[in-house]
């Protein structure tokens, strides 16, 4: 039995990366001062050829502070923000945490049900949106406490705003002058991070001030650590989404403290990122499978990217499948490092640092001061620890762990116990400390009695050429419980019939695990940052059932 306090991960730590995270600043504000007075001039934001230095971010930062303020914004009180990536986000998220108050993320592809669900949940007073979105929000504003809306616009000619309403830019035209706020980062929330909402409602994730500076650090410190020469102005690619906390801690916040010109891109759009790696020669690159599914389906324009002298790139998100990562390496000859992180854990929790060899399938170890332990229930409802090698439920401790759902304290309670976050995801850790997600705990097809991975299974598929994207649900089945059902979505230009794709999986798989039903779709279903979602394929399958 591996006794996981033993950390066994650690001797893998190189020797400029702590085994705990050191947390120097008092709040996030505090942590954006401090940039500013490191950096100064220096580029912080590109967005479109326009350049915003350190020191011009903090400028409108403490205006949009001074003007929410004069709204009445006080400490605790929420503000909802529904961006695209742009600077925008930015400034207003440091102004909401200058006042103490709490950035509700919204995501811009929301329609107006879902924004009115979460301006009631989380009672937001006011919220800043985009120009093309003001319509939605104004049809579901209402039943909600949402006072005023401040509208962003990239320019062109402007609508007209109800009365209470007015443009972002307008807004910044007031004197600077606002309270002193005492912050305490270990129990005021900062964000509220909305869960997908692919089972049940959606809920708000609590994330202290201090779950985002412990986790972008972690990050950093993994990363940049061992870097031996930091460019004096070195640039990255946010184009991750900020409305998603990966986005927003993993790149843009770490970019901030590692004084990076973040190149902005508003959305994943593949030709773009291609052309933009290709012309700003970015030294980090983080993205989600899918996107690299996308890069590789244009092998011949990836190639010109220059990916190999990119320092770190990494995949997270959702599982990254190898023969995807293989592929991506052998046309770039880069390294492309796969980790793990969830809302709950504002999100990093686990990832392969440049430090450390790479290994296929693998999460990585542990971030500092961070213990995963790999545990099974008893008859008796303790959790106990698996041998190495074997697989149970993934457990977290660590500094990044939220505070709890809003307002939900029985969802709470159901995944913090004792300080620990329960996952959901099943996993195993090698001898080595090395983690493997092997899958979702509800997403598990038993079938005939044994127990199916669809991870394991979507693995195989992508082996096979043509594949592009992969989804594998359990359908029920009156003989066999369930049985496993592939949806694929096939590369330009391949043609695959669902017969050739069940022979193959029954060639690479045995016979309870191989697809009995394969469906080709034009497109498989995605969450706005592009993870692949199993959940809404297997609901229209239970549906069919149930019709």
């Amino acid at each position: 039995m591996m006794d996981y306090q033993q950390k066994p991960w650690l001797k893998w730590y190189d020797s400029r990366v702590d085994e705990h995270v050191s947390v120097k600043y008092e709040s996030l504000y505090d942590f954006l001062e401090n940039a500013v007075n490191r950096f100064k001039t220096k580029p912080a934001f590109t967005f479109y050829g326009k350049v915003i230095s350190f020191i011009e971010t903090k400028m409108i930062v403490d205006r949009l502070a001074a003007a929410l303020h004069k709204e009445g914004l006080k400490k605790g009180d929420r503000v909802a923000i529904m961006l695209p990536n742009c600077p925008q986000y930015m400034f207003t998220l440091f102004a909401i945490f200058r006042l103490g108050g709490i950035a509700v993320q919204v995501n811009p592809m929301y329609v107006e049900r879902e924004i009115e669900f979460v301006l009631e949940d989380s009672g937001a007073k006011f919220m800043v949106v985009l120009e093309g979105f003001y319509s939605k929000v104004k049809k579901a504003q209402s039943t909600t406490s949402l006072k005023k809306v401040f509208v962003v616009s990239f320019g062109g000619e402007r609508m007209e705003l109800g009365e209470e309403d007015v443009y972002l830019d307008a807004a910044l035209q007031v004197e600077v002058s606002f309270p002193e706020v005492e912050i305490n980062p270990h129990e005021d929330v900062a964000v509220l991070q909305y869960t997908g909402g692919t089972t049940g409602v959606p809920k708000g994730v609590m994330l202290t001030h201090y779950n985002l500076l412990a986790n972008f650090n972690q990050v950093c410190d993994f990363i940049y650590n061992t870097w031996h020469e930091i460019p004096e102005s070195f640039k990255m690619i946010t184009v991750l989404p900020m409305f998603h906390v990966y986005g927003l801690s993993s790149v843009a916040l770490c970019g901030i403290r590692e004084g990076a010109n973040q190149i902005i891109l508003p959305r994943f759009d593949v030709k773009e990122v291609m052309e933009t790696i290709k012309r700003e020669k970015p030294l980090i690159f983080a993205g989600v499978p899918t996107m690299y599914f996308a890069l590789n389906s244009q092998p011949e324009a990836l190639k010109e990217c220059h990916f190999e002298e990119v320092y770190y790139t990494g995949s997270g998100g959702a599982p990254l499948p190898v023969e995807q990562a293989k592929i991506f390496e052998k046309i770039t000859g880069a390294i492309l490092r796969d980790g793990y992180g969830l809302s709950e854990a504002a999100p990093t929790v686990a990832f392969n640092p440049p430090f450390l060899p790479r290994k296929y399938g693998s999460i990585g170890i542990p971030v500092p001061s961070t213990v995963l332990r790999v545990v099974r229930e008893t008859e008796d409802g303790e959790f106990i620890d698996v041998p190495v090698g074997d697989q149970g439920q993934l457990i977290v401790k660590g500094p990044q762990v939220m505070k709890g759902y809003w307002n939900r304290p029985r969802d709470t309670e159901e995944v913090l116990k004792d300080g620990w976050l329960f996952t959901g995801d099943i996993a195993k850790m090698d001898e080595d400390g090395y983690f493997y997600i092997l899958d979702r705990q509800k997403d598990m097809i038993i079938a005939s009695g044994y127990n199916v991975y669809p991870r394991e299974v979507e693995e195989v598929l992508y082996k096979l050429n043509g594949v592009e994207e992969a989804i594998v649900v359990g359908v029920p089945d009156s003989y066999r419980g369930e049985t496993v059902k592939a949806f694929i979505k096939l590369k330009a230009g391949f043609t695959l019939s669902p017969e050739e794709i069940i022979q193959f999986g029954k060639d690479n798989l045995a016979p309870y695990k191989a697809p009995k039903e394969v469906e080709i779709l034009a497109e498989l279903p995605k969450s706005s940052v592009g993870k692949l979602l199993r959940r809404v394929l297997r609901d229209q399958e239970l549906s069919k059932v149930k019709a």
